[in-house]
Parts: C-alpha cells; sequence; structure tokens
C-alpha cells in the first residue's frame, strides 16, 4: 500500500532493508544459534530478557507512529495481530508501555525509555545482519585502522598488490590517529605512527618518517626564501600530533629561534599539504605524502635538509590475532612494501 511504504521509508532504517535484514534474524534462527552456542546463559537471556523480535518490532513501530494502525501498515500485519504483540510484550516486561486513551495510544515513561533502547538495538542488529550478509561471498574480512593521509595517498594506491594476490578478500577501512583498544571493535589491526607501545599487541616495524621542508613556489617568491634562517619569519604550518617538529628541524639545522612552535595547526598531513599548496604557509612534509605535489609542481622542496624521525610507522595488532592466516599475509606484503619504498 502507498501509505505502508511511505510510512517504512520515513523509518530509522529504509523500509526494505529493514525489514529484509530483521527477517533474516527470525526467533526460530536465533534460538537455533543460542542453543548450539550458549545453551545454559542464552536459555536464560531468551526467557527473561529477550523478548520475540516479532514483538519488538511492534512495539517499536507503534511507539514511533503513537497508532496501532499506522504500525500495522508499516508492519504488514492486522491491527490486532500488533495489538496482541504489544500486550505479550507488557505482560513478558511485567509492566504498561501505554497509556490507551479512547483511541490514542500515549507511551508510558519507562515505555518512552524502553523505545529508545529497542530502536537502538534493532538497528544495531539489522545493520549487523546486513554486513554479514554483504560479506557472505568473501573468502576473507580485514577491517584495517590507517591513519587517514597514509591510508589515502600511500596504502590505498598499492593496495592492488594484495588484492592481486587475495582477490577474495574484502577491506575495510577506518580513519585512527590514535591508539585504541582492539577488545571494543572490529578492527583486525591498525597502522600506527609513534612508539612500538600498545598493550595487549604486537607492533611491526614498517618505516621511519622522512619529513622536509615545502611550500608552494609563490609562497617562497613572495617572501625571498633562500635560506633556512628566511623560515624564522614566515607562517609555519604545524602538524598537531607532531607538536614539536619545526622546532626539531631548526635545531636540526643549527638555527636558534623562539617562533618555531607557533602557526595554525591541523590534524591531518593532507589538510597541510592543500593548505602549503595554497600558499598559506611552509610546511614540514614526508616525501612520500606529497610525491603529487612535488611531481606536479604546487609544492616545492625548500631545502635539502631532511629530518628523521625518532619514532615510526608500525603494524600494530591484537596479539590473539597474530597467527590469523589473513593478517599474517597483511603483515608480510605490507612489511615487504614498506621496505621497497624506504629502498
Amino acid at each position: 500500500m502507498p501509505f505502508g511504504n511511505e510510512v517504512v521509508q520515513n523509518s530509522p532504517l529504509p523500509g526494505r532493508a529493514w525489514r529484509a535484514s530483521l527477517n533474516a534474524m527470525a526467533p526460530q534462527g536465533l534460538r537455533a544459534a543460542a542453543r548450539a552456542s550458549f545453551p545454559h546463559c542464552m536459555t536464560m537471556f531468551r526467557k527473561t530478557f529477550l523478548p520475540p523480535i516479532a514483538d519488538l518490532l511492534a512495539f517499536e513501530a507503534a511507539a514511533r507512529h503513537a497508532s496501532i494502525s499506522r504500525a500495522a501498515q508499516e508492519l504488514h500485519l492486522t491491527q490486532s495481530a500488533v495489538s496482541r504483540q504489544i500486550r505479550q510484550l507488557e505482560r513478558q516486561l511485567g509492566m504498561a508501555l501505554f497509556h490507551r486513551v479512547r483511541q490514542r495510544i500515549v507511551l508510558t515513561d519507562a515505555g518512552r525509555v524502553y523505545a529508545a533502547d529497542v530502536r537502538a538495538a534493532l538497528q544495531q542488529l539489522s545493520a549487523g545482519t546486513q554486513k554479514a550478509m554483504a560479506f557472505s561471498h568473501a573468502a576473507g574480512l580485514l577491517n584495517l585502522a590507517v591513519l587517514p593521509t597514509l591510508g589515502t595517498r600511500w596504502l590505498i594506491p598499492r593496495l592492488g598488490a594484495f588484492m592481486a594476490r587475495h582477490p577474495d578478500v574484502t577491506v575495510n577501512f577506518a580513519a585512527r590517529t590514535e591508539p585504541f583498544d582492539f577488545a571494543g571493535t572490529p578492527l583486525d589491526a591498525a597502522i600506527h605512527f609513534g612508539a612500538p607501545t600498545w598493550a595487549g599487541a604486537v607492533c611491526e616495524f614498517l618505516m621511519r618518517e622522512e619529513v622536509v621542508p615545502v611550500a608552494s613556489p609563490g609562497f617562497r617568491a613572495r617572501h625571498g626564501i633562500g635560506a633556512p634562517q628566511d623560515l624564522t619569519r614566515v607562517v609555519l604550518l604545524q602538524q598537531s600530533t607532531r607538536p614539536t617538529q619545526w622546532a626539531e628541524w631548526f635545531e636540526h639545522v643549527g638555527i636558534a629561534t623562539t617562533v618555531a612552535l607557533r602557526g595554525p595547526r591541523a590534524e591531518h598531513f593532507s589538510m597541510i599539504a592543500q593548505a602549503a599548496a595554497c600558499g598559506m604557509g611552509a610546511a614540514l612534509l614526508p616525501r612520500f605524502l606529497i610525491e603529487q605535489e612535488l611531481a606536479d609542481g604546487s609544492l616545492e622542496e625548500l631545502f635539502p635538509h631532511a629530518l628523521v624521525s625518532t619514532d615510526a610507522y608500525y603494524l600494530v595488532y591484537p596479539e590473539a590475532r597474530a597467527q590469523t592466516p589473513l593478517v599474517k599475509a597483511f603483515r608480510d606484503w605490507l612489511v615487504a612494501e614498506c621496505a621497497g619504498s624506504a629502498g
């Protein structure tokens, strides 16, 4: 019915995906999986704390629309069926979820809180099911956390070689700039810059970072930059995760200055590279992340004095996944790729 389809489109998830993914989690399937994996624990949860999904769907739809009839239209059920499922849920919970006021339903205070929790849980279940269905034909799934600029400018352009060796593998990316707890995420590994210290994880050395001073040709000409000393009187673009880098560079070239920590800050190298190419200041950037700008002339290396970091790039993965074939295959490929790049 057109009205029913319109209601579904206003639901928290697209109607077809919402129904298809939740239909895949029918109560019978969940019960079978529960018995197989956690017979005692999950039986307790199912009977006491996990109402049938059909009842939760009916309640969530009725709560969202404040209407039994509109919930029935969305779910393609009769009004009596939706009312029956809500009554079953209320009996299981031992409390009323709605006030019945003539022909209207109004959430109780407890119902309002429960509706928000149920909606969030159904969305998470639906999203998880869609992910599982999306990767059902993949031979392997690698969830990788990467530094944004390293991922877009260095890793992804090279990843085709790894995919050619493992054509049935799916690689997912998440941007992370700080260490995190693997236990709270679906991530299998991360590419990290810093020290090789990460609780409960293995850190595989990849390569060091070598930065050089760069600027746009126009910025260099406008400020008459001809010697390293000239950089003490121009805007210095700062990388917020490397706050002392300019100070270290000036010390490296033997220049004493009090301005090394001044200047606008950005979190990602790609932002700093773009700002420098637009003539907003001079920057310290790794050559391997600005190959395109150096090649097209939007940035030029000001001086040959490179600063090699004491920190480095590492592939980090949980100790429990160290022997996982896919993690091992990616590690071996990445270590070899970094060795070739450094060479």
